[in-house]
């Protein structure tokens, strides 16, 4: 029996050169999926403490930072069929970084700077080791490992330099990495979507998009839970209570009416526009889904008849109405578009993004039952109108004929 047939021992090998090649997350990819739980939840912390225009900022750039760090290697990974040993050990020590990462936000623009920038300069390092391996190892003749190994590494000095420049030029610094992050996939002419092998399997990263979106909502839950754990669920009137209640059923509905609608469905097609569409729009999407997530955790701080606290009423309205907004642009980007569509049409989403705004508007001057009751019906109405819409065409006839 070749080597070869034992996984620890196959070499990496692009996905377009592997016959049987299939969609499944390995378990790899899906511990280093979980690993995030952890990161997002301390990121969800730092937004909490900092609920200003400053705090917001720093929360943003270190998402997509995270993000990138965690999406970069899922596309290597949707390319690439790496399961020997020595992508194992890359993959644990990678994830030993976003342990660092994590641990240095609550300070990340203080003292904890420093190993958040080699932290985050190593996991990019690691990234462009995979590709390197990736080229040399499996033979590959195009040169497109090569060109994102050789990117990484660059990127990786770049982020590792910033840990040592005065601050705030080392912010900048950073950022200018992480945008260039970015850059490097989808520059015209020099960008790697220009390389036909430039194509993750479709079905591999929506299942990778499907499941962090429900580690971004369960780290509401976290948040949620510690929030009313730490004022003590006994101190709590009843209104608290319900409100809590509502905010966790609010996070449930919230991946009902993503995975109802685009969670988990392929792209509709290969083509560069509809991938970086439907990319940037995950980003967008999965970023609201953080933002509500902190924003509900000050269901704890009020009752009924007193405003809801604005910093998180604001994260909770705007986060909603991007989160519709993304959801509406996926439904265009999608396979299968005509069945995701039918009940959910877009008219029910421009609703609850409106019904979004005024809230946003209003919340400060009004009671929190009002402002929770028209933020829930923008949330629930997208669930309400498509399965009464579903009911009416099932009493009408088959389903089938329906959906034609």
């Amino acid at each position: 029996m070749a080597m070869d047939d034992f996984p620890i021992w196959r070499r990496p090998r692009h996905y377009m050169d592997v016959p049987d090649a299939h969609d499944h997350v390995h378990w790899v990819e899906l511990f280093f999926d979980l690993i995030h739980v952890v990161t997002i939840f301390v990121l969800g912390n730092y937004l909490s403490h900092q609920l200003d225009w400053s705090g917001f900022l720093v929360f943003t750039g270190l998402y997509l930072a995270i993000f990138y760090a965690w999406a970069d290697n899922s596309v290597y990974n949707s390319l690439y069929i790496s399961t020997d040993m020595a992508h194992r050990a890359t993959m644990a020590v990678q994830i030993v970084t976003m342990v660092i990462i994590a641990a240095a936000i609550p300070d990340v623009t203080g003292k904890g700077w420093v190993y958040f920038a080699l932290g985050y300069a190593l996991n990019r390092a690691l990234t462009a080791h995979m590709y390197w391996r990736a080229r040399a190892v499996s033979g590959e003749a195009c040169p497109m490992a090569r060109e994102q190994g050789r990117n990484f590494f660059l990127l990786a000095a770049l982020f590792a330099i910033s840990a040592f420049v005065p601050k705030p030029l080392a912010f900048w610094v950073f950022g200018a990495g992480v945008v260039m992050i970015q850059l490097q996939y989808m520059l015209p002419r020099i960008g790697t979507l220009r390389y036909a092998r430039f194509v993750p399997r479709l079905g591999h990263i929506s299942e990778r998009f499907g499941l962090l979106m429900l580690i971004m909502l369960g780290e509401g839950f976290f948040k949620l839970v510690v929030t009313l754990a730490d004022k003590g669920i006994y101190k709590v009137e009843a209104g608290t209570l319900v409100n809590v209640v509502m905010g966790g059923l609010s996070l449930f509905a919230l991946a009902w009416i993503y995975f109802d609608s685009a969670g988990n469905a392929k792209p509709k097609s290969r083509d560069n526009g509809v991938l970086v569409a439907y990319w940037l729009a995950h980003i967008a999407i999965l970023w609201s889904a953080v933002v509500m997530g902190v924003a509900l955790a000050g269901e704890v701080y009020v009752g009924f008849w007193e405003p809801y606290p604005t910093g998180y009423g604001a994260l909770g309205t705007v986060g909603l109405a991007v989160f519709l907004a993304s959801l509406w642009i996926l439904q265009h980007l999608v396979a299968d578009r005509d069945r995701t569509c039918h009940y959910h049409s877009g008219g029910v989403l421009l609703f609850g993004i409106a019904l979004a705004l005024l809230v946003l508007v209003i919340h400060p001057f009004v009671p929190s039952i009002v402002g929770n009751a028209l933020w829930g019906l923008a949330l629930f109405s997208q669930i309400g109108v498509p399965v009464y819409r579903g009911l009416r065409d099932l009493r009408r006839g088959p389903i089938s004929d329906a959906v034609r």
